[in-house]
C-alpha cells in the first residue's frame, strides 16, 4: 500500500498527553454488557471467562485500576522487596506510552477528519451530521485502540518470549470491545486487561506479565481488524504514515505484523584482521559491506544492482571451527561502524534459533515475521542464518519436520517469488558446515558463495597461536615466550586482499573428477566457438547433475558480474560522505562505472568467465558428492571398528 505523506509525531506533543493517559491507568469505570456478563456460564471448563464474567457479579458498573493491580502483582511476585520487578515495570511503562500514543492518534484523526469541528457543535447537529459524528467517533476510537496496542507491541515484542503458545493457550479472548466513544473504548479495553492481571493462573512470574501483555494487545489488534469493514471515514488514516521523531516507530494506516519494527540484535565486535585465514571469505564480506552501503535511500535502489555486483542471498560454507560465527560478527561490525560514521540506519537481523514451531502453521508465521523487516527500504539490513542446515534442510530427506517445510516455503516466496522485493539494501547470508544438506531450491537462490576454510598457511597457524596466547601475555608479561619468527610481524598476513585474482588459484580446468571428464570431452569438440562450448557444457552437466538448472546459469552470470565489479571504493569516500554516499543515484552510478572500467584493465572477460564457470561447477560437484562420501566414510569407520573389535575379542579368548 502506498501512503501519500508522512506526518511527524513530536515527543513534546506526547509529553503533553501523558497525564491524561496515566489517569486511565489509575482508574476506569466499565459496565459489562449483559452478553459479556452471561457468556459461557453453562460451560464448566472456561474458568477464565467465567472469572471475567463473575468479576462484576450483577452490579451495573465497576471501577478498575490497572496501577493498583500492578502493585498487588508486585507484592505477589516480589513480596520481600521494595523494588518493582523489571518486566512488570516495563509492561506498565509500555501500556502508559501506548495509551499516550493512542490519544495522540485519536486527536490527530479528529483534526484531519473534521470530527473535532463536529464535536464543538455537538448540541446543534442535524440528523445527517449526527450520524457522521457517531461514525467518525467510532473510527477515531478504533484508531486510538489500534495505535495503543501497536505501540505496546512495538515496545514489548522484542523482550517477550519467542514462543508465546503457552500464554496463548491460557488466554481466553476479550469478551467485548467497545468503539462507541474513546473513553468507553479505553475503559472496556483496560477493564478486561485488568481482570486478566488479577487472575492467579495467568501470571505466575515476572516474565509472564510481558508475555501476557503482548498476547492481550495482539488480540486487541485482531478484534479491530475484524471490524475494519464496518468503519467509515477512514481515508485520513489509510492515506498517511505517522512516524515518531528520533525513533523507528511508525504507523501506516491499519498495517500490522511489525514492518520495520525489528530491533538490531547485540553482537560481539570483531575486526576482519582478527580472523585467521579465510582470505576468500573476508574479501567477499568486505565487498558485501561496500555494496550495501552504496544503496540510495531516495531512489530506493542500489547502483550495484544495475552493475550486476549485488547479492541479495549469499552462502559461506566450511568445516566446523573455521570461523563462521566470527565472520558474521565481523560483517556486522564493519557495517555498523560505517553506518554510524555515515549516519545511515542499520539493522543486524539474525534468524532466531527458535523459529521452528511444533504448532502447525506456527513456523510459517514466525518466518514471515522474520522476513517482513527485510522489505523495509529505510535502513541497511544484514540478515545472517547461522547453521542454516537446521532450518533450511533438504525437504525430501527422511524425517524432515513440517516446520522446516513451512520455513523453506516462506523463504522461497520472499527471496524470489510473489512477495520478493529487493531494493538493494538487504542481504541474507546462509552460513553452514553442511551445504549438501541444504534444500536444492534454497541453494539455487544463492548468488554468491565462498569457502570459510580457516587457517591454511604457516603465518595463519602462527597468528592463531599469537591471538590466543597474547591474552595471557597481557595479564602475565613474560609468562609465554611471545618471540615470533624472524622478520614476521604478527597478523601482517591477515589483512584484506586487493581483489579476487590474488586469492583464486588460476584454475584453468575443474578439479572434480566428474566435472573434469565432461569439461574435456566438450572442449575437444568446441575449440573455437565459446558460446557453443558453454551451452554444451551446461547441457552435459545437467545430465550428470539433474538439479542443475537455468537458475544455476544465472548464478554463474552473477558470479562473473561480481568479478567485474571487484574493485575497492576509495577510502576518501568513507571519510567524507559528501564525496560519494550522499550524491544522487545517477552520479553514484556514473562514478562506479568509471571504477569498473579502470578495474577491467589487463583482465580478459573470457578468462574471468572461464574461471567462474570452473569454480561454480566444481562447487556443484563438491556439494553433490559430499553427502555420498560422508556415508561411505561412516560405513568404513563402522567396518574398521568391527574388524578391530573382532581382532581384540579373538586375542582375549
Amino acid at each position: 500500500m502506498e501512503h501519500n505523506s508522512t506526518f511527524p509525531i513530536k515527543k513534546s506533543e506526547l509529553d503533553a498527553l501523558r497525564e491524561e493517559a496515566t489517569s486511565y491507568l489509575k482508574g476506569v469505570q466499565w459496565d459489562q454488557s449483559y452478553k459479556a456478563r452471561n457468556r459461557d456460564k453453562d460451560k464448566k471448563d472456561d474458568s477464565i471467562l467465567l472469572y471475567l464474567s463473575k468479576a462484576t457479579g450483577n452490579s451495573t458498573s465497576e471501577v478498575t485500576s490497572v496501577s493498583r493491580s500492578i502493585l498487588a502483582l508486585k507484592k505477589r511476585l516480589l513480596p520481600e522487596s521494595v523494588a518493582i520487578p523489571l518486566q512488570l515495570n516495563r509492561a506498565l511503562y509500555a501500556v502508559q506510552e501506548g495509551l499516550t500514543m493512542g490519544v495522540w492518534l485519536k486527536d490527530s484523526y479528529g483534526d484531519s477528519s473534521g470530527l473535532s469541528g463536529l464535536n464543538e457543535r455537538k448540541g446543534v447537529l442535524d440528523n445527517a451530521q449526527r450520524r457522521e459524528f457517531d461514525s467518525k467517533q467510532q473510527t477515531a476510537t478504533a484508531f486510538m485502540l489500534y495505535g495503543t496496542a501497536y505501540r505496546i507491541l512495538y515496545d514489548l515484542k522484542p523482550v517477550a518470549s519467542d514462543d508465546l503458545s503457552v500464554m496463548k493457550n491460557k488466554f481466553a479472548g476479550i469478551p467485548e470491545i467497545s468503539l462507541l466513544s474513546p473513553i468507553k473504548g479505553i475503559s472496556c479495553m483496560l477493564f478486561y486487561y485488568d481482570k486478566y492481571l488479577n487472575h492467579p493462573e495467568i501470571i505466575t512470574s515476572d516474565a509472564d506479565v510481558v508475555d501476557f501483555t503482548v498476547v492481550y494487545f495482539e488480540a486487541v489488534i485482531a478484534e479491530i481488524q475484524l471490524r475494519l469493514g464496518s468503519l467509515e471515514y477512514t481515508e485520513t488514516i489509510t492515506d498517511r504514515n505517522y512516524k515518531l521523531e528520533n525513533s523507528d516507530f511508525a504507523i501506516s494506516g491499519w498495517e500490522n505484523v511489525f514492518e520495520g519494527t525489528a530491533k538490531s540484535v547485540e553482537f560481539n565486535k570483531i575486526q576482519f584482521e582478527e580472523i585467521v585465514g579465510n582470505r576468500d571469505a573476508k574479501h567477499f564480506a568486505r565487498r558485501l559491506t561496500e555494496r550495501l552501503l552504496s544503496y540510495d535511500f531516495n531512489a530506493k535502489k542500489n547502483p550495484f544492482q544495475e552493475l550486476g555486483g549485488f547479492m541479495p542471498v549469499f552462502m559461506g560454507y566450511g568445516i566446523p571451527g573455521t570461523g563462521k560465527s566470527m565472520l558474521i560478527a565481523a560483517i556486522a561490525t564493519r557495517l555498523k561502524e560505517h553506518c554510524d560514521n555515515l549516519d545511515i540506519p542499520f539493522l543486524f537481523h539474525p534468524m532466531p534459533d527458535t523459529l521452528i514451531s511444533t504448532f502447525q502453521g506456527g513456523s510459517a508465521e514466525k518466518m514471515v515475521q522474520w522476513m517482513k523487516p527485510l522489505q523495509d527500504p529505510g535502513k541497511l539490513i544484514f540478515a545472517p542464518i547461522d547453521d542454516a542446515e537446521n532450518n533450511l534442510q533438504e525437504r525430501t530427506a527422511q524425517g524432515v519436520s513440517a516446520g522446516v517445510k513451512e520455513v523453506i516455503g516462506v523463504f522461497l516466496r520472499y527471496t524470489e517469488g510473489a512477495y520478493a522485493v529487493n531494493y538493494g539494501n538487504s542481504s541474507i547470508g546462509l552460513f553452514t558446515n553442511l551445504p549438501e544438506m541444504l534444500d536444492k531450491a534454497v541453494i539455487s537462490r544463492v548468488q554468491g558463495r565462498f569457502k570459510i576454510d580457516g587457517a591454511r598457511t604457516l603465518p595463519d597457524f602462527i597468528d592463531q597461536d599469537y591471538l590466543w596466547w597474547r591474552k595471557i601475555e597481557k595479564t602475565m608479561p613474560g609468562f609465554v615466550n611471545m618471540q615470533g619468527p624472524d622478520k614476521y610481524t604478527y597478523l601482517s598476513e591477515q589483512g584484506l586482499v586487493k581483489n579476487l585474482g590474488e586469492i583464486l588459484e588460476k584454475s584453468e580446468k575443474p578439479t572434480e573428477e566428474r566435472v573434469l571428464a565432461i569439461y574435456e570431452q566438450v572442449e575437444a569438440k568446441h575449440k573455437e566457438t565459446e558460446h557453443m562450448f558453454y551451452a554444451e557444457l551446461f547441457k552435459n552437466i545437467q545430465k550428470s547433475f539433474p538439479f542443475f538448472s537455468s537458475r544455476d546459469i544465472r548464478n554463474i552470470q552473477s558470479a562473473v558480474s561480481l568479478r567485474l565489479t571487484d574493485f575497492d571504493l576509495p577510502s576518501e569516500w568513507f571519510e567524507d560522505a559528501e564525496t560519494y554516499f550522499r550524491k544522487d543515484y545517477e552520479t553514484k552510478y556514473g562514478m562506479l562505472q568509471e571504477l569498473m572500467k579502470d578495474n577491467m584493465k589487463g583482465l580478459s572477460f573470457s578468462d574471468i568467465r572461464k574461471q567462474e564457470v570452473v569454480r561454480y561447477l566444481d562447487n556443484v560437484a563438491t556439494i553433490a558428492d559430499t553427502d555420498f562420501k560422508r556415508k561411505v566414510d561412516q560405513r568404513l569407520h563402522e567396518m574398521n571398528v568391527q574388524t578391530e573389535a573382532r581382532r581384540r575379542f579373538e586375542e582375549d579368548n
